[in-house]
């Protein structure tokens, strides 16, 4: 799909919203995470990681339409190393997850906060996706500010939904998993998955 040359019209609106409910409601690391949140401390007390991570993403885009002038550059040279990062935080996250569900082992989780998921989609590889790709196909030519702050507010449209349907997703799963053994069960796979799904964008991000 060619980018535009102005506006964003009712027909730009339509692929570009189904393009932001698709990266956002399939799984990924966010998705993951807060359904684990889900699980562990409700619906209520992952609200600060569900809005920080639409925040996240609409900073995210609007700071690289912003310097879309120099940027091409800038990300070539720092997406690599920020993928690295990511992933390798996303696996200390599944370590600590899985510890949490050892027996015996004092609970050292606790729900991401708002600042924390906000800064983690700068490291998140699957949210550079979603944002570059974005601005390939979507973003207009002309008048691209007013533009990029509409896809923005699109994006957590999109975004916040699919983030709260994860969670709410966990926190039912909550009201089964009140066995101790359960829920160890429940966080060893979500860490498990978690692990895989880094070592996954990792070796897709190193290999591209």
């Amino acid at each position: 799909m060619a980018a535009p040359t102005s506006g964003i019209g009712f027909m730009d609106i339509v692929p570009l919203f189904s393009y932001l409910l698709v990266m956002s409601i399939t799984p990924g690391p966010n998705n993951i995470m807060v359904t684990a949140s889900g699980v562990n401390f409700g619906f209520r007390r992952t609200i600060p990681h569900m809005t920080g991570i639409c925040t996240g993403n609409a900073v995210q885009f609007l700071l690289c339409v912003l310097l879309l002038s120099g940027a091409a550059g800038w990300l070539a040279a720092v997406r690599t190393p920020l993928a690295v990062v990511g992933c390798a935080y996303l696996i200390w996250l599944s370590w600590k997850l899985a510890r949490a569900s050892a027996p015996g082992s004092a609970r050292v989780l606790k729900p991401v906060s708002f600042f924390e998921a906000m800064l983690f989609q700068y490291a998140n590889p699957k949210a550079w996706v979603m944002v570059l790709n974005t601005i390939i196909l979507f973003l207009p030519i002309h008048g691209r500010l007013p533009a990029a702050m509409h896809i923005a507010l699109l994006g957590i449209v999109a975004g916040l939904p699919s983030v709260a349907l994860w969670t709410w997703g966990g926190d039912t799963l909550r009201r089964w998993l009140h066995r101790p053994w359960a829920l160890q069960a429940f966080n060893l796979a979500m860490a498990g998955l978690l692990a895989a799904t880094a070592l996954w964008l990792l070796f897709d991000e190193l290999s591209a």
